[in-house]
């Protein structure tokens, strides 16, 4: 068995895709940036999938290239094949929705970095790896990456591997459209005809749509460019035929389209054709790579394109193998699948970045407390940010760049702590709440229509403290389940994890039930937190319940920190003890046990910076030896 299932060859970029649906390029006024070139979005799409996918490409030495670099990490693709180029710049595209047949494309790809791929760039050691190497019809349309294509192709056949064409024909970048012509599809070239022959041979399977066998045949016939395409390669042919599906002929061509073997397909609302094909692609792939025959292959391919067409983007629109898997259970319950909000909550909880299987977090996002304590101490409330400034530097002391570790900060008197912290690698979770509100209000910075949210960075998690109890009246009830659930909508819309964090105990007498109760409501309402923060409840029928009640409305939850509420050490060790014996429970966020003390004596002038440090610094690391031990001698838990 190979290490890798799969290799692609050829373009990688960044997509800017119109946030705006339904006008010209010309009219839209912001971008959502993804990774994009075929290669790379059938990498990513099939690393969802489960197989082991790489890619061969060049990305520039600047921040564009190094975005595609950690994006494909985090999706699970293996770079060791992506070359970073030091003198080009990683290749751009301009794209947008004009309707569902229409949109706009600008390709900005001048001596781009992907089209400077050569034979060198190809290892025949990373090349033996592959069960199948799979390249796109762009880089066979200028000669060095044609080079490198073929030494690609001659080694994987040479290793036994499989083969395969996306044909992925855009005029444009064959050199036979103009700047403005980027959605071009199809333009008749014999040239362009000539040079795809001398390779057909090279493939075992060869996928396009019927535009794209035209221009491999030769012929604005299908049928007579396929029976061309016959002529030179013995290669399964899977041709696209849009909503009517796909065929696949694995010998003679027929006369007519459809005596091809075909998969069942899925009548859905087209939205965005773009990225369809390469999400088809993907679903193919995994399919023929993992022993399916071709009726149960397309099916799994027309699904994935039909996820794609439904939604924004190319590749963030791929499913993962769960969410394939629950689809086919479900079936289409709406005709628009963005709109399935249970559909989309298993492709959001499953296609998220990154695992926190232990949190361990410094919060210093207190900001009534400090503004108190800079009050007695007689300092400005300036002063508190710079204090901050220093919680971080202690949270960096201990995580050491490990994983595991993570800090809580506000943004209003944090504001250059949290840039700072952006990039380390720690967990950031950021407040929205206006300190010690009830009815729930958040913090102007956000604006009326959450607004605010659009300028935060993806890796910083909403985070909200609600004051709630099961026994509230209705209308505070309802004001703060309202707002909770336009902040669930607005974190979702800016592709940004929430914390919830509720609190009864200060609003009402609780017991084993209560907190349960609470976790049932919000989900009743349709807020998923990606992560809940609950207080330390006593008692292990408390934490049974409450992670019962996670557990039963959603599986792929983050998971559960527990919060410190100011109590002594002692205490929170015997709070650990209880908590760490449920999985569900990651780890703790714990902010004045730990900075109550340095942040008086700092502010009154009384320890310098270092002293609050090493001073914040050694709480820190005896709390995360706490919880290490808890989590190490814990029972059976739930």
């Amino acid at each position: 068995m190979t290490p890798l299932d799969l290799i692609t060859i050829g373009r990688s970029s960044v997509d800017l895709y119109g946030a705006q649906v339904g006008g010209r390029l010309e009219d839209m006024a912001s971008f959502n940036k993804y990774i994009g070139g075929s290669p790379t979005n059938i990498a990513a799409g099939t690393a969802r999938l489960g197989l082991k996918s790489a890619l061969i490409s060049r990305v520039g030495d600047e921040h564009m290239g190094r975005f595609i670099r950690e994006q494909l990490t985090r999706e699970g693709v293996d770079t060791r094949g992506l070359k970073t180029d030091p003198e080009r710049l990683t290749a751009l595209v301009l794209l947008g929705i004009r309707d569902d047949k229409q949109f706009p494309l600008i390709f900005y790809r001048e001596n781009c970095a992907d089209m400077a791929l050569c034979e060198d760039d190809i290892d025949p050691d990373f090349i033996a790896e592959a069960g199948c190497v799979c390249v796109t019809g762009t880089h066979l349309s200028h000669r060095n990456t044609e080079a490198a294509v073929i030494k690609a192709l001659t080694l994987a056949r040479r290793n036994g591997a499989r083969t395969a064409l996306d044909i992925d024909y855009r005029p444009n970048l064959w050199g036979l459209a103009g700047h403005g012509d980027g959605e071009s599809r199809f333009i008749e070239s014999a040239a362009v005809t000539a040079r795809l022959q001398t390779t057909l041979s090279r493939f075992d399977l060869i996928v396009g749509t019927e535009e794209e066998f035209h221009i491999a045949g030769g012929s604005t016939d299908t049928i007579s460019a396929l029976k061309a395409v016959r002529r030179v390669s013995d290669a399964t042919l899977v041709c696209k035929r849009g909503p009517m599906g796909a065929v696949v002929f694995e010998g003679a061509i027929p006369q007519n389209l459809d005596e091809g073997q075909t998969g069942e397909g899925f009548p859905i609302e087209v939205f965005n054709v773009l990225g369809a094909g390469d999400g088809f692609m993907s679903g193919l792939l995994k399919g023929w790579l993992t022993g399916e025959d071709w009726p149960a292959s397309l099916k799994i391919a027309n699904a994935c394109g039909a996820f794609a067409v439904s939604r924004h983007g190319c590749a963030p629109a791929y499913p993962s193998l769960e969410e394939l898997e629950y689809f086919f259970r479900t079936g289409i319950r709406d005709r628009a699948l963005r709109k399935d909000l249970a559909l989309e909550q298993v492709h959001w909880s499953t296609n998220r970045a990154g695992a926190w299987p232990q949190m361990r977090v410094f919060a210093f996002d207190h900001r009534m407390q400090l503004e108190a304590i800079a009050r007695e101490t007689g300092v400005s409330d300036d002063r508190i940010g710079d204090f901050k400034a220093l919680c971080l530097k202690a949270a960096l002391k201990v995580s050491g760049g490990r994983p595991g570790y993570g800090i809580l900060c506000d943004g209003r008197l944090g504001r250059e702590a949290l840039y700072q912290a952006t990039g380390t690698g720690l967990w950031i979770g950021r407040p929205v709440e206006w300190p010690g509100s009830r009815p729930l209000t958040l913090e102007p910075e956000l604006g009326a229509d959450f607004g605010g949210l659009s300028e935060w960075p993806l890796d910083n998690v909403v985070k909200v403290l609600c004051f709630y109890h099961p026994d509230d009246g209705d209308d505070i009830r309802a004001d703060q389940e309202a707002t909770v659930s336009r902040l669930f909508a607005a974190a979702r819309r800016n592709r940004l994890e929430l914390l919830l964090e509720v609190i009864p105990s200060k609003v009402g007498p609780t017991d084993d039930h209560t907190v349960a109760k609470i976790i049932e409501r919000f989900y009743a309402i349709g807020v998923f937190p990606d992560w809940w923060k609950l207080e330390p409840m006593k008692t292990e029928a408390s934490w049974a319940n409450a992670c019962a009640a996670i557990a039963k409305h959603d599986p792929y939850v983050r998971g559960v920190v527990v919060l410190g509420l100011d109590a002594p050490a002692a205490e929170l060790e015997e709070s650990f003890s209880t908590a760490a014996r449920f999985d569900l429970v990651k780890g703790f966020a714990v902010g004045r046990t730990i900075f109550g003390d340095a942040a008086r004596r700092w502010l009154g002038g009384e320890i310098t910076d270092e002293e609050a440090i090493d001073g914040m610094a050694k709480k820190y690391q005896d709390l995360c030896h706490v919880w290490d031990r808890a989590r190490a001698g814990r029972g059976e838990g739930a």
